[in-house]
């Protein structure tokens, strides 16, 4: 079967969900904003408590971590990402978020061939070219600055 480009534009577009956009856009901008005001709480938190910055940059990001992996397990952040959108992509959560759901996918194929093999599947990518576009960053940065 021989189909043009624009024939498959338009069968794409007839069987596609129609987009809320004015709906979607300030959803992903509050529950992105909300992860990032709890973030900054516990930053403040401890730093309140006498943790220096760092320790109290630490800390959060473990916390942060901890919770995105426990609300992946439980089910939740699937929930809240099917009506949030890229707002739960927030870097360190999202991170977490895709790591923990490789791993839960995986783990009936085993600790070592399922969990171990493909619980980078989805961050893979995000480790390899944020690490090749890093050294590549460095390397123009010492040859031109």
């Amino acid at each position: 079967m021989n189909i043009t480009p624009q024939e498959y534009d338009k069968m794409s577009r007839s069987v596609s969900p129609k987009s809320r956009s004015i709906v979607n856009i300030p959803v992903a901008f509050a529950v992105g904003g909300a992860i990032c005001v709890v973030g900054q709480l516990l930053l403040s938190l401890f730093e309140y408590y006498g943790f220096g910055k760092t320790a109290a940059g630490t800390w959060t990001s473990v916390i942060l971590i901890g919770l995105s992996a426990l609300c992946t397990g439980l089910g939740w952040y699937a929930k809240l990402a099917k009506h949030a959108g890229a707002g739960t992509l927030v870097p360190i959560t999202g991170f977490a978020n895709a790591v923990s759901s490789s791993a839960i996918e995986a783990r009936s194929e085993g600790y070592v061939l399922g969990v171990g093999a493909k619980i980078f599947t989805i961050a893979g990518p995000v480790i390899l070219y944020g690490c090749t576009a890093s050294v590549a960053y460095g390397l123009l940065y010492c040859i031109f600055a």
